[in-house]
């Protein structure tokens, strides 16, 4: 295979699978030699084992940290304090990419970030949607509500008032107390009933602030 065929075929895909050069090639452990070669030349950029991007100039837009989060796991989606600093509902800037995933927790760290992964099961695996990031890209992202449940749940004592004080959440009408009151019924974990009124108090008090003013 040479490198300019492959990379024109490969060049509008934020990342890709290694599948994807097997898949066509007449021998397939010629091409994993070749895929090496880039690798080593400094032309194709591994983010974990079997997954890769292009590197510049090669590449059409650089891979946004989220895409590459939901390529690097499947079944994952990015939630927690990476959204929650997405929405700028919390003040602190997030340096590691947080995702959901129903498989095995881990983390890895490459040249797009450091990204980390935390187990939930099934049945908690909802509340994301697939939101634009960049003019030509799109990631699986928790809704602001279900990042904020995540992030309560994972973590020991976050049902507390004081914890979700500490969090110093702000612009709070992004908040939909119903969604988030839904989201609570649906999952049914008693932690998360206990942190409701405590975060349901916060945007209120935020929200008459704001009217008052």
């Amino acid at each position: 295979m040479y490198f300019q065929t492959v990379s024109s075929n490969l060049t509008n895909l934020p990342v890709f699978e290694s599948g994807h050069l097997y898949a066509g090639a007449d021998n397939p452990q010629q091409a994993q030699r070749q895929l090496a070669d880039w690798v080593r030349a400094g032309k194709v950029i591994q983010l974990r084992r079997g997954f890769y991007t292009l590197a510049q100039p090669h590449q059409s837009e650089h891979p946004h940290s989220y895409v590459v989060a939901n390529h690097m796991v499947r079944a994952s989606y990015v939630s927690l304090h990476t959204v929650l600093s997405h929405y700028d509902l919390i003040p602190e800037h997030v340096a590691v990419v947080t995702s959901i995933t129903t498989g095995r927790p881990g983390t890895w760290q490459n040249l797009y970030g450091h990204f980390s992964y935390q187990h939930i099961q099934s049945d908690l695996f909802f509340g994301f949607e697939y939101q634009q990031v960049t003019q030509t890209q799109w990631a699986y992202m928790a809704t602001p509500e279900k990042a904020l449940l995540d992030l309560i749940y994972l973590t020991p004592g976050a049902d507390s008032e004081g914890y979700i004080r500490a969090l110093r959440l702000q612009n709070l009408d992004q908040l939909d107390i119903e969604r988030l009151t839904a989201y609570v019924e649906r999952i049914m974990k008693p932690k998360l009933k206990r942190a409701l009124p405590h975060i349901v108090q916060v945007i209120e008090e935020e929200l008459t602030e704001y009217v008052s003013l």
